[in-house]
Parts: structure tokens; sequence; C-alpha cells
């Protein structure tokens, strides 16, 4: 299996994304320590893992407070030891409005979440990683960082500041064994950050949300929104052993929307 013997954590692994980027992990060998705010998701997501014959244990933290990030990662070497994965996942999707109307307080807790909760996290285990000569760090960011779309400022620029924040942490531990990446997904249609967002632009746009999905999925190469489960497979690929050679890269799983 891919990850045996590893630790992995997963931010954001109660639904979505997350969940099935746990859930894929653990079937792959992993142990998964699964992160969120809501306790209730996350038990249910290791339960889960726990009765498919995986390893999986739960933290609950909310990654924008340094106190429950060092939970976090103190609790997941309680239960397994050494880590050996970091799943930047968690994120928060802020006000769907033009910039003039977006708060000081919006932005700062979108940013909080989604660009100081992965500098936080890193920072915690990147010293164990250099120290054992190897580890791996996935940011998960979006297509809002690279194209040009309305009405998510402070989701956009929180993402784009993580590509950033990817590429600097590549280039300071490509020579102590550790690899950073990122991954950007297209619209994942089964998550409640994508429906939030498409009932947002609905309302503002006073239009039908279907409609404007359909229109969305007409820039696609494919033709189609992606599901949960095709960015965990990306996500496996890039923390395996099979991305040896990969670092420093924001790979686009977006059915054909950016091509940068």
């Amino acid at each position: 299996m891919l990850l045996q013997g590893q630790v992995a954590i997963v931010t954001g692994g109660g639904r979505g994304i997350g969940r099935a980027i746990a859930k894929k992990f653990a079937a792959a060998g992993a142990s998964v320590v699964v992160s969120a705010r809501t306790e209730k998701e996350i038990a249910q997501v290791a339960l889960e893992i726990q009765d498919a014959g995986g390893k999986a244990a739960y933290v609950v933290g909310d990654v924008s407070r340094e106190a429950d990030c060092e939970k976090i990662v103190r609790e997941a070497r309680n239960a397994f030891g050494g880590i050996h994965a970091l799943v930047n996942n968690a994120g928060l999707l802020g006000p769907v409005a033009p910039m003039e109307q977006v708060s000081a307080r919006s932005w700062d807790e979108v940013i909080a979440v989604n660009l100081r909760g992965p500098f936080l996290l890193s920072r915690l285990v990147l010293p164990e990683m250099y120290a054992r000569g190897s580890g791996n760090i996935l940011n998960i960011v979006s297509i809002a960082a690279k194209a040009a779309f309305q009405l998510n400022g402070a989701y956009a620029a929180s993402k784009a500041g993580l590509i950033g924040l990817t590429r600097t942490l590549a280039a300071e531990g490509a020579r102590k064994g550790v690899r950073v990446n990122a991954l950007s997904p297209g619209p994942v249609p089964e998550t409640l950050m994508s429906q939030e967002l498409g009932q947002g632009l609905a309302e503002y746009f006073q239009a039908d949300s279907e409609k404007l999905f359909k229109q969305m999925c007409q820039g696609i190469l494919q033709g189609r929104p992606q599901t949960a489960d095709e960015i965990a497979a990306a996500a496996l690929f890039l923390v395996s052993d099979h991305a040896s050679a990969i670092t420093g890269q924001t790979l686009n799983v977006d059915g054909g929307m950016a091509f940068y």
C-alpha cells in the first residue's frame, strides 16, 4: 500500500474533499488523524475508517487558532507517533460579495483559516520532518487562485497566498527530504462550500443556480465538474513515492479550467 506505516493529518476532514482524502489515505495504509471544528463529523469519519479496517483518530480544532494547531499536532503524535504527511484542507469561503462590501473582519477570518492555519501547522511539523529527512505537506488551493472570478476576493487571495507559501516551503525543504505541493480543484458540487458559493452567486445575480452551474461547466474542457474522490486520488498520488520528484508544484485537478 502506498502509505503503509505513515501517519497523516487531514484538516477539514469531516466532510467533502477532506473526508474523501482521509478515507483514501487510510485505505492506502496510513494512520489518519482527522481534524475539524465539528466533532460529530470527524468522529463519524474516523469511525468509518476504523470499520473498514483502517487506523484513525480525530481531534477537534480550529486551524486559525495557534493553540488548536498545537493540540492537533500533539494529539496526532500521541495517537500514532511521528507525522509523515500534513494535508492543509480546512477552508472558509467567506462572503460572496464585491470587495467594497467585504468587511475587514470577514477578510481576516478567511485569511486566518485558509492561509494562517497552513502556516501554523506547517511550522509545527517541519522540524520533525527535517530531522527524519522525509515528509510531505499538501495544501489544497482552488481554481479561484488562478482564474478571474467575481465576488470571492478574500477566498481567492487566501488561496493565491497559499500557492506562494507552498513554493517557499518547497524551496526550503527540498534538500532536507521534504516535499511540499498544492492541489487545485475545480468545482466539486457535492461539497458544502460549492453549494454555498452557488447559492450566493444565484442570490447576487438573481439567477437560477442550476443555469449558472451549467454555464460554468461549459468552460471546463471535460464539460463536467469534479468529484471529491477524484481530488482525493490526486492527493494520494502527490504524497506517495510515485510523486517523489515533484515538489513546489500546484497540480490542477479541474477537468481543464486552468493551464498554469
